[in-house]
This record gives structure tokens, C-alpha cells and sequence, in this order.
């Protein structure tokens, strides 16, 4: 599932989450592979590999819109994630940055018709550190608000342009999954990461699952 821009949830996927809005309107895309595909410390793909890519608009104003597709296997018949979002994001200043918006995932071929969900977000940047907030908008036999996502990030700049980023992340609500804590860490350097990331719950879901993932950005 597409991370928010600005999230910096690099704790769990195959991709960093799209970057903030730039200062000038600009048309990118991204396209990667992972060996697993992990969201919120939770496999995607039966810990399969997977490939995704996203188009991407931002402008001057701090708007922005997207769509981003991966394959995903987590419900019956489903063979394809489809994302689309959309909000604005800024520098506040130079160490102060914010991003709000809206984000729909949907699964078109997964059978039961119901896995589709939408979220709000909101995340703050003091540096390397961003903390989010990911609010449950709507989804089959679930009211706004009925689950919510809490999250931390900081990134660790080391030499040769590599980056260490440590995650923490809450999941508490009624729609879909139990409450649990993830947690994560990952080397990023020259669009390769290798990460780890787990949950505190038991059995196979709590497990320490590790990915390598290579990931390109492309302007248009």
C-alpha cells in the first residue's frame, strides 16, 4: 500500500514514500522491486517479490496528485493494488516541513468487493524526524475514524550519501486488523535498500521479515 508523501515509511515497503512537493510544477515517475513487499509490518505478497510504479504531479502551491500500482496477494483473488492520493505539503522552514492529504487503495479483482479503503493523513517533519497520523476515511462496514495509524520516523545520515531510517508505528481500531506496534530499520543508499521490519504480534505475523529492495525516480 502506497505510503503518504512526506511519511518517510520506509519502515515497511519496497519504496520510500514519495518526497515532498517541489518548489516548481514537475511530472515524475518511480518504478521498483522488492523481494517482499511489507506495509505497516505486514506482507503484501505471502512474502513474495514484488513490482510497483507511481506517476506523480506537484506544483507550486504544494498541491500534488498521484496514482501508484504494486501486486498484492493478501485476500482472495486479488493480483493488483491500485493507489490513488493527493493533498498538499510545504516547508514551513528550513527545518519545518507538513504534508496533508487523502489516499484510496483500492484492489479491483479481489472477490469479496470489500478490501477497498481510504485514509486522511497528516505528517510533520522537524528535521529528520516526521511523525504521521494515517485516519481511516471510509471502508466496507466501517464508520471515518474507526481506525487510526500513528507513526515515527527518523533518518540517520551516514557517509557516501547512505541513510539509516528507524520506524515505529501504531495500529489501533476495528476494521480489518487487530491493534499491534511495528517496527523497523533500514540502509538506503543509490535507490538500493535493505530493511527489517516486525510487529509485536504472535506467530508468523510477529516475525522479523528482511527485504532488498531498488528503487528509480524519473522526471518527465
Amino acid at each position: 500500500m502506497k505510503k503518504t508523501l512526506l511519511s518517510i515509511a520506509l519502515s515497511s515497503t519496497l519504496l520510500t514514500t514519495p518526497m515532498l512537493a517541489s518548489a516548481a510544477s514537475e511530472l515524475s515517475a518511480n518504478v521498483a522491486a522488492t523481494s517482499n513487499y511489507l506495509w505497516r509490518g505486514f506482507e503484501q505478497t505471502g512474502g513474495k517479490a514484488a513490482i510497483s510504479g507511481g506517476i506523480d504531479y506537484a506544483n507550486d502551491s504544494g498541491f500534488y496528485l498521484g496514482t501508484w500500482a504494486s501486486n498484492a496477494d493478501w485476500a482472495e483473488g486479488m493480483t493488483y493494488e491500485l493507489d490513488f492520493y493527493g493533498g498538499f505539503a510545504g516547508q514551513i522552514n528550513d527545518n519545518l516541513a507538513y504534508d496533508i492529504g487523502y489516499i484510496y487503495y483500492a484492489y479491483p479483482d479481489e472477490l469479496t468487493g470489500d478490501a477497498d479503503f481510504s485514509e486522511v493523513y497528516a505528517n510533520i517533519s522537524f528535521g529528520a524526524l516526521t511523525l504521521g497520523v494515517a485516519v481511516l476515511a471510509e471502508g466496507e462496514g466501517a464508520d471515518a475514524g474507526d481506525t487510526i495509524y500513528a507513526s515515527a520516523d527518523y533518518a540517520i545520515a551516514l557517509a557516501n550519501d547512505a541513510e539509516v531510517a528507524l520506524h515505529l508505528g501504531s495500529y489501533s481500531g476495528d476494521w480489518l486488523a487487530e491493534d499491534s506496534i511495528d517496527y523497523g530499520i533500514s540502509l538506503s543508499k543509490s535507490g538500493f535498500t535493505l530493511g527489517a521490519s516486525a510487529t509485536d504480534l504472535d506467530g508468523a505475523a510477529g516475525d522479523v521479515k528482511v527485504y532488498v529492495s531498488y528503487a528509480v525516480d524519473i522526471d518527465l
